[in-house]
């Protein structure tokens, strides 16, 4: 094989391997979440004691596109002046099992909580302003008459259903 063909070789070889690797990370981020297990088993070792199982995740968020700007009859400036932006991520989640003894009788051996990561929609925060001017005026000889200026701040909606199941049962 000549050295060129060998050359190329090599990088289509190369190039193919970085596709798949992408490919392989593209999961995670589209997945929303990002698991975040929290390592106990030094401590069960050290104690020689059962220590609870705990895992979370972890909301990546995404921002969206905002909204055009919304001309309204009689304003001088759009109504929106800085746009809200939306923003979609979740809550985070936790998953935590605890042994317990049998402090509750025979079948309650352990104590959970699943909290899993809830979705939640918000939009960042805006700003509504007026020029202290009005509309041209037909009856003043097109000239705009003063006002009082207006301004708004925009406050962000939240949107979320967060749910738990907290339970007791048996098995470790």
């Amino acid at each position: 094989m000549k050295p060129s063909t060998r050359g190329t070789l090599a990088a289509v070889v190369t190039g193919v391997a970085a596709v798949i690797g992408a490919a392989a990370a593209t999961p995670a981020v589209a997945a929303g979440t990002v698991p975040v297990p929290v390592p106990l088993d030094g401590v069960e070792r050290g104690l020689n004691l059962p220590v609870p199982e705990i895992a979370g995740q972890l909301p990546v968020p995404m921002p969206g596109s905002p909204e055009g700007p919304r001309y309204v009859e009689g304003r001088l400036l759009p109504d929106g002046t800085v746009p809200q932006l939306p923003v979609s991520a979740g809550l985070p989640g936790a998953d935590v099992r605890t042994p317990l003894p049998h402090l509750l009788g025979e079948g309650f051996d352990h104590l959970g909580l699943d909290a899993p990561a809830a979705d939640l929609a918000t939009l960042t925060p805006g700003l509504s302003l007026d020029a202290p001017l009005t509309a041209p005026n037909p009856e003043h000889l097109g000239m705009p008459a003063p006002k009082l200026p207006q301004a708004a701040v925009l406050t962000p909606p939240l949107k979320s259903a967060p749910a738990a199941d907290l339970g007791m049962g048996a098995g470790a």
